[in-house]
């Protein structure tokens, strides 16, 4: 079969890998979409794990083998894929922080290699501990659309941890595919959301997806313009969506006391900033993060997805084929006016 290795930093080659081998208790995934996250963009372009790994794991596809074990599943179900699932068992899943659990933190999904996701490839195995995190695709319903359940997945569980009630006003910082994601969940749970960002052309996105107000992040009197859309008496909550820390310590003073700052998008570990730790004790301020999914919001997320309450296609505006993995990958960490959220087609 065909698969993207990563054989080092920007290293992206097409190669011919052996189909992979499933165990009783395992599926075999033809491959159909693969989103490109910045999770992985991020580990092809620092090379923060060791070669060669086939990354993609916002995967959907049709399934083409089952273990003679497995229940609940047929050759041909068209099917979205969680490469990370909790044991539900452990100190960390007892207490519903399933990203911080051992058997979470190991990748389920494989096309050869050390697992990483596998969905840059023609077929993908899926292990045993990951099958509850298997979503099946209703038949009116496009693969692209399944692989939008994972990041959907992760911006819900995000949104969960927030303390805020129908009225609250909340900033989403970034209005790419994962800011416009938050903008639109909190305006369904009844939030006024102000969207910010530096393009024009996303401002415009947001105001069509929900928000409020939208404002331009460089304006020189940004955060006077929040304070009076929040009648001088602050933010309940700030999102943060890009990895920009001026952003974050910018949010923390236009949150009220007691509201929170939601750090989504600093994932690349060493990154080191000074905060005033007196907005924390004494104002009560929360600096909070939330990272990955949590897989007993599977169904809600489906829901949401799937009845297109949540139109995740309006996301997507360029699909490459899987020769052009390397290109799709750059776009998505040079994002232009005009793109969103890219997909690999298989």
């Amino acid at each position: 079969m065909r698969a993207m290795v990563y054989r080092g930093v920007n290293d992206l080659r097409l190669e011919t890998l052996p189909v992979p081998k499933t165990g009783a208790g395992e599926l075999l995934v033809k491959v159909a979409a693969c989103g490109v996250c910045p999770t992985d963009i991020k580990k092809i372009h620092y090379g923060t794990v060791p070669p060669p790994r086939v990354f993609g794991h916002e995967t959907a596809g049709t399934i083409v083998r089952v273990g003679a074990r497995v229940k609940g599943f047929a050759v041909g179900d068209r099917v979205a894929l969680h490469h990370h699932v909790p044991c539900r068992d452990c100190h960390a899943c007892r207490h519903g922080t399933y990203a911080q659990c051992a058997q979470y933190k190991l990748t389920g999904i494989t096309a050869g290699f050390e697992p990483a996701g596998g969905g840059y490839a023609d077929y993908v195995r899926v292990m045993s501990f990951v099958l509850p995190g298997v979503v099946k695709i209703p038949a009116r319903n496009s693969f692209t659309e399944g692989a939008m359940q994972e990041p959907v997945n992760t911006v819900l569980k995000a949104v969960k941890r927030l303390r805020i009630l129908p009225g609250d006003t909340v900033l989403v910082a970034g209005q790419g595919p994962i800011g416009l994601l938050f903008t639109k969940l909190l305006a369904l749970r009844g939030m006024k959301v102000i969207a910010s960002d530096l393009l024009p052309s996303r401002l415009k996105l947001a105001r069509q997806w929900a928000a409020r107000w939208a404002l331009a992040a460089d304006a020189p009197d940004f955060a006077d313009q929040v304070r009076r859309l929040t009648h001088r008496t602050g933010l309940e909550a700030a999102v943060i969506a890009v990895p920009v820390d001026a952003v974050v310590l910018q949010a923390q003073e236009l949150v009220r006391g007691a509201g929170q700052v939601m750090v989504f998008a600093h994932t690349r570990r060493g990154a080191v900033t000074e905060i005033d730790l007196s907005r924390i004790c004494v104002d009560e301020k929360e600096l909070i993060g939330s990272y990955s999914s949590d897989v007993t919001l599977q169904k809600e997320v489906a829901r949401l997805v799937f009845s297109r309450q949540l139109d995740v296609r309006r996301l997507i505006t360029h699909e490459f084929p899987l020769e052009e993995t390397a290109a799709a990958v750059a776009l998505a960490a040079q994002p232009k006016p005009d793109s969103l959220k890219i997909m690999v087609l298989v």
